[in-house]
C-alpha cells in the first residue's frame, strides 16, 4: 500500500520554486520564439502545469489574470474529449472554442499530456492571442459567433508527436497571417516541449514518481491560506452593480451579489442584463476567471495562483445572462463587460474591506484592430493596445497608463510603424485626465496616428468608459471619460470602420477616478502635478 509523501519546508520551498523557474522559462522562450507582437511585445499569453487531472499547479509569472483562471478549466474540458487512457506521448491538443476556451476565438489554447513510467503524470498548457483568426476584423459587430472567425473544436494538434498537416493547412486558409498565427502556435509548442522537459528533469531529481502528493500539499496549503483570508472577512451578503458603455443608446447593467459564508464566498450574478447580439458577451469562462482575480486582489493578493486558492469560492450567473452567454452568442470583444467584473467584486468587498480597494480604473482595455493589403499585394492584421490610468487607492496615487485588470504591455510607437502602415504623431499623458482625490486617479493617454496605407485600412476598436467614467470612491471624483475620433469627428467605439491615405484616428484614453477628498491632498502633490504638466493650472 502506497503513503502519502510528506515535504519538510525547506524541500517544499525549493521544489515550488523549481516548478516556477520551469514555468517562466518556458514563457521566455514563447516570447523570444513568437512572431506576433501580441506575444512578443504585448505579453497576452499565459503558461501553467497542471496536475493529471488538469488541476492548476503553478503560472509563469507573467501570465495574465484570465488565462490563469480559464486555462486549466480548458485542460479539464481537453480531459472529458480525450480520456486519459487514450493519450499518447507527444500528444498535442488544441482549441479555440469560445466556451471551453477564454471567452473569444482570437485565444487559442493548446496542451500536452507529460508522461513518466508510462502514465500521464500532468499537463502543460499555454494560451496565446493569435493575430489573426480570420473571420470580420475583431469588433464589437458581428452578431454570432460564426461571423468572428475559425473555430476550432478540442483536436489534436499533434498525435504521438506527428503534425495534422490537415488541420495546420486549415488554419492556415483561414487567416490574414498564417505565418504569424502559425509561428506563434509553434512558439506556443517549444513552450510545451520545455515545460515537459523541466518537469521531467525535476521529478528524477526528487525522486517524484507522480506530482499526486506534490500537488495535493501544494493545493492543500494554498486552500487553507484563501479560507483563512475568506473567514476574517464579516458574514454577510453584498451588493453591487454598475453601467457599461454598452451599444449605441443601450448601457448594459451588470449586478452583483456576494456572499460570505464562513470561510466561503459565493458571487451571484442574478438581475444581470441579457446577453446582447453583438460581441460583446462574456462566456461564463472568463466571467468565473475575472471574478476569482478580484476576489484574491482583495483577500490574499501574494497566494500562489492554483486550484487550491480557487475551491473556497463559487460562482452563478443565470444563463442567457451577457455574463453567461449561450451559443451562438459572439464574444470577440467580452472584455468589454469582462474587464468591469473585478471592480464588481471590489464594490462588495469594498464595503468590508474599503483599504485593500482602488477607486474605478480608465481601462477597460483600449485597443485599435486594423487589417488590409500590403504593398505586395498580401493581406494583414494587427491589433496594437492603448491603456488608461489606474484608479487611486488608500495607499497613493494610480498608475498612468497602465492596463488593468489585463497586464498586456502597450506596442511601442517604432514597432507600431514597423509593422503597420501607420505614422503615429504623438503619443502623450492626457493632461487633466485622472480623476481628484487626495489620492489622483492615474493619467490616460492621447495617440494620434495616421494612415499611409495607399490601399483601405478596416479598422475597430475595444474602447470602454466614452459615457460612464471610471468613477472615485471615498469623496474622490471621476476620472476623465474616453474620446475617439476619425477625422477630428467622434465616432461610435463599437463600429468597424475604413480608413484611407491621410485620414487620422484620435484616441484619448479614460483617467481612473480618484480616491479621497480632492480638499486633503497635499499641497506639495498638486504643486508637482502642474509642474509635471499632469493637472493644468486652470483644473
Amino acid at each position: 500500500m502506497n503513503t502519502a509523501r510528506n515535504f519538510d519546508a525547506v524541500e517544499l520551498e525549493l521544489l515550488w520554486r523549481r516548478l516556477i523557474s520551469l514555468v517562466d522559462e518556458a514563457a521566455a522562450a514563447l516570447v523570444r520564439t513568437s512572431f506576433s507582437t501580441l506575444v512578443r511585445e504585448s505579453y497576452d499569453f499565459s503558461c501553467v502545469v497542471t496536475d493529471a487531472s488538469g488541476q492548476s499547479l503553478v503560472q509563469a509569472t507573467e501570465s495574465i489574470p484570465s488565462f490563469i483562471g480559464t486555462l486549466p478549466e480548458t485542460v479539464k474540458h481537453f480531459i472529458r474529449f480525450f480520456p486519459i487512457e487514450t493519450l499518447q506521448p507527444g500528444d498535442v491538443l488544441i482549441t479555440n472554442d469560445l466556451w471551453l476556451g477564454t471567452g473569444h476565438l482570437p485565444d487559442i489554447t493548446v496542451a500536452k499530456p507529460i508522461f513518466r513510467d508510462g502514465r500521464v503524470v500532468a499537463f502543460s498548457a499555454s494560451t496565446a492571442h493569435a493575430p489573426d483568426i480570420g473571420g470580420k476584423i475583431r469588433s464589437p459587430e458581428p452578431r454570432e459567433v460564426f461571423e468572428e472567425g475559425l473555430q476550432i473544436p478540442p483536436l489534436k494538434l499533434m498525435r504521438a508527436g506527428v503534425t495534422d498537416d490537415t488541420l495546420v493547412a486549415m488554419i492556415r486558409q483561414n487567416v490574414r497571417t498564417p505565418e504569424q498565427t502559425m509561428g506563434d502556435l509553434w512558439a506556443q509548442v517549444v513552450a510545451l516541449d520545455l515545460m515537459e522537459e523541466r518537469l521531467h528533469v525535476l521529478m528524477e531529481q526528487a525522486q517524484l514518481a507522480d506530482l499526486t502528493d506534490l500537488a495535493a500539499e501544494i493545493h492543500r496549503r494554498c486552500e487553507t491560506a484563501m479560507r483563512s483570508a475568506i473567514a476574517a472577512l464579516p458574514d454577510g451578503t453584498y451588493h453591487s452593480e454598475l453601467k457599461t458603455d454598452g451599444l449605441l443608446d443601450a448601457p448594459v447593467t451588470i449586478k452583483l451579489a456576494l456572499t460570505i459564508t464562513g470561510d466561503t464566498i459565493t458571487a451571484d450574478f442574478t438581475g444581470t442584463d441579457a446577453q446582447v447580439d453583438r460581441a460583446i458577451n462574456c462566456a461564463l469562462c472568463y466571467t468565473y476567471a475575472m471574478v476569482m482575480y478580484g476576489v484574491k486582489v482583495c483577500t490574499s493578493p501574494t497566494l500562489p495562483n492554483n486550484e487550491g486558492a480557487w475551491r473556497p469560492i463559487s460562482l452563478f450567473a443565470p444563463p442567457g445572462c451577457i455574463v453567461n452567454p449561450l451559443f451562438p452568442a459572439s464574444g470577440g470583444s467580452r472584455m468589454l463587460i469582462g474587464h468591469y467584473l473585478p471592480m464588481l467584486v471590489f464594490g462588495c468587498l469594498g464595503q468590508v474591506v474599503p483599504e485593500r480597494v482602488m477607486a474605478a480604473c480608465g481601462s477597460p482595455m483600449w485597443g485599435m484592430n486594423q487589417s488590409g493589403v500590403n504593398a505586395a499585394g498580401k493581406p494583414y492584421a494587427n491589433m496594437f493596445f492603448f491603456n488608461g490610468g489606474m484608479g487611486g487607492n488608500v495607499q497613493g496615487d494610480g498608475i498612468s497608463c497602465l492596463s488593468w485588470p489585463s497586464n498586456v504591455s502597450s506596442t511601442p510607437v517604432e514597432i507600431s510603424e514597423h509593422i503597420a502602415p501607420l505614422r503615429i504623431h504623438h503619443k502623450r499623458l492626457r493632461p487633466d485626465s485622472g480623476g481628484p482625490g487626495r489620492h489622483r486617479g492615474g493619467l490616460g493617454q492621447e495617440i494620434l496616428l495616421e494612415s499611409r496605407s495607399p490601399t483601405p485600412i478596416a479598422v475597430s476598436f475595444l474602447a470602454e468608459r466614452t459615457i460612464f467614467p471610471a468613477f472615485g470612491i471615498e469623496g474622490g471624483q471621476d476620472g476623465a471619460p474616453g474620446v475617439l475620433k476619425i477625422n477630428g469627428e467622434k465616432i461610435d467605439p463599437k463600429r468597424q470602420y475604413v480608413l484611407k491615405a491621410g485620414d487620422t484616428v484620435s484616441l484619448a484614453t479614460p483617467g481612473g477616478g480618484g480616491h479621497g477628498d480632492p480638499a486633503q491632498r497635499a499641497p506639495a502633490a498638486v504643486v508637482a502635478d502642474i509642474a509635471n504638466g499632469w493637472v493644468t493650472a486652470a483644473r
